[in-house]
């Protein structure tokens, strides 16, 4: 684990997944810590694919690679390449393990800057190889947000809740859009996506933020539709904001499980239709990278205070 701050913000990363583990300020945590009884992660780069294959199958280069969710970035070891007072930087390469599960050279670049009261996750991806390459890249960050649960933690003194309806406003998103009807991409079988549906903003842009918001799993937005997230209170004062320019953006916290946290997750991919049977490249929201190019990527976490 390596830990940074500017004075304002605090991070700490594990070089497992090159994953942020930590986001501080003013003594309170940001991200979400891993409690496994609800999501064992903080915040898992995702590479090469965003979210499910179906089946768990890519098929490419005439053969049939074996991929779990979200790619394999998120459970390797990155290696730390530079560190100063207020960035990190971490590499992984593809290797002969990589060569198993998907068939591309490349080397993945993740970094980590802190400007003011932001975190700047910064994404850099190499082809490697001798030919075209096909990938996908994404964010997963979890942010703690209590009052989606029956048990409110403040400093050590646990306070049960009455039990929540689902419907009742635990708080809101605040969303950057042009569009106050947002259609959605639903997930409907083995992580796949098998529907369409549509959410409405209210005329300042507002979605309530409750137990059923995620009652069909994430909402995803497609077509570069959202540019800001952001997490208010009750009383829709702004706590955290995402900031991004990729064309797809994930809302989710786990159905069900009433877990205290909520993911706003940008996305340059998206899992399969659920019962396709294409190649790999012809994936929807599939990156394309000549032989020696790159694809750099940001996008911004702003603690509001």
């Amino acid at each position: 684990m390596k830990t940074i701050t500017n004075g304002t913000l605090t991070i700490a990363v594990k070089e497992h997944g090159a994953e942020l583990a930590s986001i501080r300020c003013n003594g309170r945590e940001y991200l979400w810590q891993a409690d496994e009884s609800f999501w064992k992660r903080h915040s898992p780069v995702l590479f090469p694919i965003v979210g499910s294959l179906w089946n768990g199958e890519c098929r490419s280069h005439g053969q049939t690679f074996k991929m779990g969710q979200h790619g394999f970035a998120r459970d390797m070891e990155f290696s730390l390449i530079s560190a100063t007072d207020t960035e990190l930087r971490y590499e992984l390469r593809s290797s002969a393990e990589t060569l198993t599960r998907y068939p591309y050279q490349f080397r993945l670049e993740i970094g980590y800057r802190l400007e003011g009261n932001r975190v700047k996750v910064l994404w850099h991806v190499e082809n490697t190889g001798n030919e075209r390459m096909a990938f996908q890249i994404g964010a997963h960050p979890a942010f703690h947000w209590p009052l989606l649960t029956d048990a409110q933690i403040e400093q050590g003194v646990t306070a049960m809740r009455q039990p929540l309806e689902d419907t009742d406003s635990r708080g809101w998103f605040h969303i950057v859009s042009t569009d106050r009807v947002l259609p959605l991409s639903v997930v409907t079988e083995k992580g796949c996506i098998g529907a369409e549906s549509s959410v409405s903003l209210d005329q300042d842009g507002y979605l309530p933020l409750s137990l059923d918001t995620f009652a069909h799993d994430a909402l995803i937005v497609e077509d570069s539709r959202i540019s800001k997230v952001t997490i208010c209170r009750e009383d829709k004062t702004p706590y955290l904001s995402l900031e991004f320019k990729a064309p797809l953006v994930g809302l989710w916290s786990p159905p069900g499980k009433r877990a205290p946290f909520v993911c706003i997750e940008p996305w340059y991919g998206r899992a399969d239709k659920a019962h396709y049977d294409g190649t790999y490249e012809y994936k929807p929201w599939m990156q394309m990278l000549e032989k020696g190019c790159s694809f750099d990527a940001s996008y911004d976490i702003i603690i509001e205070q």
